[in-house]
């Protein structure tokens, strides 16, 4: 409900409904319904903290980052795909003190860790930098699969991912 609709929209009275819990069950084993939005940040980036794991398994830095973005066109393919949750996230909840942003950037910090061991592995002159960029065409392509034609994720973003690589390999003026 909180990816479907949004998390500010799904009040904790429907969580309750649908569940078909009463209040009290409801309160007895979470806090606040921020509680409840951080365990379900933290189930999503478990989903794709092991997707990732898959797409690195025995490959190299160039057929990994093909893999990720195979993944990520896929999952953009996906009917009901409204785009990143932890962007999405982010966007309800702007202030950076927050528990459901503490979740949001834990979860961004480790896929830019991810990043920049591939760029480190690719060869990069500047690992943290090619590192920022990898991590932006996700972001983008996450955006994309949700406003335009989820089909062509994957192929635009894996040559895009390889075009910064070797753009990183080769820095101009070096």
């Amino acid at each position: 409900m909180f990816y479907a609709n949004g998390i500010r929209a799904t009040s904790a009275d429907r969580i309750i409904e649908q569940v078909g819990i009463t209040k009290v069950t409801f309160y007895r084993h979470l806090r606040t319904k921020d509680d409840l939005v951080v365990a379900y940040l933290e189930r999503t980036a478990g989903w794709e903290r092991s997707a990732v794991s898959l797409a690195l398994e025995g490959r190299g830095a160039v057929d990994a980052l093909r893999a990720i973005a195979m993944s990520i066109g896929a999952d953009s393919c996906r009917p009901g795909f409204r785009g990143c949750a932890f962007i999405n996230a982010a966007a309800e909840f702007p202030d950076a003190e927050h528990s459901v942003r503490i979740v949001v950037d834990a979860h961004r910090r480790w896929t830019l860790d991810v990043f920049t061991g591939l760029a480190v592995d690719a060869g990069v002159a500047d690992p943290g930098a090619v590192a920022g960029q990898l991590m932006m065409l996700r972001d983008g392509a996450m955006v994309s699969g949700y406003l335009s034609d989820p089909e062509s994720i994957a192929e635009a973003l894996g040559a895009a991912y390889l075009a910064v690589v070797e753009a990183g390999r080769h820095p101009q003026g070096a």
